[in-house]
């Protein structure tokens, strides 16, 4: 069973930076496609940036310029690096890997990293 792990959140202050880091356990080539999505609270989770096996990325417009998708397939390990960021930034963020199944995609999620913005 692959899992994803995430590290990395904490506390940090506007205008600061902090990097992601989400460990699948496996080849990271079990899935088509890597991405970070959060959930702040009472509010759904929603995608923030995702990044194809060949390379391609999309971001979220709420984020573009400021943050950055990535990944280290030899390491089997994608990172989110967030820079200015802001207090609507704060929320859990999660790793999720999307894979295309023959019959079915699949998802897998890891349990998620706090992530959190002070003024």
């Amino acid at each position: 069973q692959v899992q994803l792990v995430e590290s990395g959140g904490g506390l940090v202050q506007a205008g600061g930076s902090l990097r992601l880091s989400c460990a699948v356990s496996g080849s990271i080539f079990s899935f088509n496609v890597m991405g970070w999505y959060r959930q702040a609270p009472g509010k759904q989770r929603e995608l923030v940036a995702r990044i194809g096996s060949g390379g391609i990325t999309n971001y979220a417009e709420s984020v573009k310029g400021r943050f950055t998708i990535s990944r280290d397939n030899a390491k089997n390990t994608v990172y989110l690096q967030m820079n200015s960021l802001k207090p609507e930034d704060t929320a859990v963020y999660y790793c999720n890997g999307h894979g295309l199944g023959f019959l079915k995609d699949y998802d897998h999620w890891g349990q998620g990293t706090q992530v959190t913005v002070s003024s």
